[in-house]
This record gives structure tokens, C-alpha cells and sequence, in this order.
């Protein structure tokens, strides 16, 4: 059965990595099947990688070490090259593992997801709350963006789709309020998963930040002992500017990982291997569709499989 269900999921994300596979693809194959492995061979693979968003430090660091590697093993022919390069890839992916899988967190924990608007939060949300219901935990979706309008119905429309609870307080309250009261709540039932929807946009940016700072000092306060997760949501499609956006939440807020949305709509799904260089947070889950089981925890070698083969 779980070997059933990870083919699915395998399948799902070679179909969502599909345009960053026939790019990547397609060029990497133009590069190895040279007659022999020469210099120009080396700066066509860097100009790719680099292509692919995978960024300059790391391109530059498994470009060196290929070359390390095919004069200790004397390999000649560039055909021999991509099952070196998927092990470079699997390599720099793994230089930050994924050691948190949300639905390993215990009887009783809490999930702040974090974000700006558009990244696909509310939607994670939503796909992590049918997992986790699916795997027989209570869930409860929290609504502490009160800012957005229509962010509160959003969020209902999904744990209604998910079969989770709801907590929810009139639009413009103090989002930290409604985190207290779903704790608390939480406690009263001594189990279960609060999922908590944050604001992605206030009037300023620093605004956005001291909210989000807020939330976090109440969650941890009145957690106690309740494990607590933060997670940023970022859309892959963004490239580098999602990179950015990733280090200020880092630094005002201490992430334990990532999830990356909307792989199946762009063509440099590398973007997964920049990100982790250049923050040194995991990436725990990646989201490659539409549906609601589009979604799924964030394996190194799954990855390469369904971004090269």
C-alpha cells in the first residue's frame, strides 16, 4: 500500500517537474552526447545549471566536482556523465536534509505557515489538512489572516473541503487573539493539528513582519510544550526574488522548513537547490498541481528522478 501510494506520488510530481524536465533535459542530452568531454563541454553544463536557477555557487560547486570525480574514475565519454551529475544534484540537495514531516509531529502540535500573498499559502493549507485527515488526525484550520478580505471565506471553503475544523474571529480582529483562543482550544481536546493561516500582505512590509513576530511570541507563550512548526510557503515560480523574500522571514522569524509551490509552472525547477544553498532551511513539502493531493514531502532522489529521467 505504501509502496502504491509513493508510485502515485512519483508519477504526480514527474508530471508537475515536467517542463523543467524537458528543458533541462533536452539540453543536458545535447551536452553528453559529444564526441568527448572537453572544455566547451564543462561551460555548456554550467550555463544550464545556471539556467535551470540552480544558482552560481552551487553550479560551480558540482561542475567542480564532476570533474574531480570522471578523472578519478577515467571517464571519457560525456554519455557517462548524467549518472554523475544526478548524484551531484542528490548531493548539494542533501546538504540540508529534510528531517520534519508534518505528519510525524505527534498527537498534539501546531503548524504556523507563513508567506506572502500569491505564493499559494492558503492552498497549501489546505492540501497539508487533507494529508493529515487522511492519515486520521484531527485537524483544525486557524484564521489569523484577518487583514485580507475574502481570506477568512477562503480558508473556511478548505476545511470544509478537508473535513477539519474551523476557527475563525470577524475580519480586522487582532489576528494573535485568534491564535490564543485556538490553543486553548487545542489544550481543551489534549490532541490534534492547528494549522495556522497568516497575513502575506499589511500596508508596509515591516507592518507584516512585527505581526508575524507577534503571532509567533503568542503561539510559543501559550504553546507550552505543544510542539510548533513554522513553515514558509514560496512560489517557485518567482526564482530569486522568491530566495529574498525567504531570507527576511528567516531572519525575523526562525523557519524550520519550506514548502514550494508551483513546480508545474515553470521550466527551472532548479530554483529547489538554490533555495536550500543559499538559506540552509529544508525544504519539507513541494506542490506541483492543482489537486488537492498535489502535494507531497520533499525527497532528494525523488526529485532528481522526476527533474532528469
Amino acid at each position: 500500500m505504501l509502496q502504491k501510494k509513493k508510485s502515485k506520488l512519483l508519477k504526480r510530481l514527474r508530471s508537475g517537474l515536467s517542463k523543467s524536465r524537458t528543458n533541462l533535459s533536452y539540453q543536458i542530452k545535447n551536452v553528453f552526447q559529444r564526441e568527448k568531454i572537453t572544455d566547451e563541454v564543462w561551460d555548456d553544463l554550467e550555463a544550464i545549471l545556471i539556467g535551470a536557477d540552480i544558482g552560481m555557487d552551487a553550479t560551480l560547486a558540482i561542475v567542480d566536482d564532476l570533474k574531480k570525480q570522471i578523472k578519478t574514475e577515467h571517464i571519457f565519454d560525456p554519455g557517462e556523465l548524467k549518472e554523475f551529475l544526478k548524484k551531484e544534484l542528490i548531493k548539494e540537495l542533501n546538504t540540508c536534509p529534510n528531517k520534519i514531516n508534518p505528519s510525524n509531529l505527534g498527537d498534539i502540535s501546531i503548524i504556523l505557515m507563513v508567506g506572502v500573498n500569491g505564493t499559494g499559502k492558503t492552498t497549501s493549507i489546505g492540501k497539508l489538512a487533507a494529508q493529515l485527515r487522511g492519515e486520521g488526525k484531527s485537524v483544525t484550520l486557524v484564521a489569523a489572516d484577518t487583514f485580507r478580505a475574502a481570506a477568512i471565506e477562503q480558508l473556511q471553503k478548505w476545511a470544509e473541503r478537508s473535513g477539519s475544523n474551523f476557527i475563525k474571529h470577524q475580519r480586522g480582529a487582532d489576528a494573535a487573539a485568534v491564535v490564543f483562543d485556538a490553543i486553548q482550544s487545542l489544550r481543551a481536546k489534549g490532541s490534534g493539528v492547528n494549522i495556522v493561516d497568516t497575513a502575506g500582505r499589511l500596508h508596509t512590509y515591516v507592518n507584516l513582519m512585527e505581526e508575524l513576530k507577534k503571532i509567533k511570541r503568542v503561539t510559543l507563550r501559550e504553546a507550552d510544550g505543544i510542539p510548533v512548526l513554522t513553515l514558509l510557503v514560496i512560489d517557485a515560480t518567482t526564482g530569486q526574488n522568491g530566495i529574498v523574500q525567504a531570507k527576511a522571514f528567516h531572519e525575523a522569524l526562525g523557519l524550520d522548513g519550506l514548502i514550494l509551490t508551483k513546480l508545474d509552472g515553470t521550466a527551472k525547477g532548479g530554483i529547489a537547490i538554490a533555495i536550500q544553498q543559499q538559506l540552509g532551511v529544508p525544504i519539507t513539502m513541494i506542490g506541483f498541481g492543482e489537486e488537492i493531493d498535489d502535494m507531497g514531502p520533499f525527497k532528494a532522489e525523488d526529485f532528481v528522478e522526476a527533474l532528469l529521467d
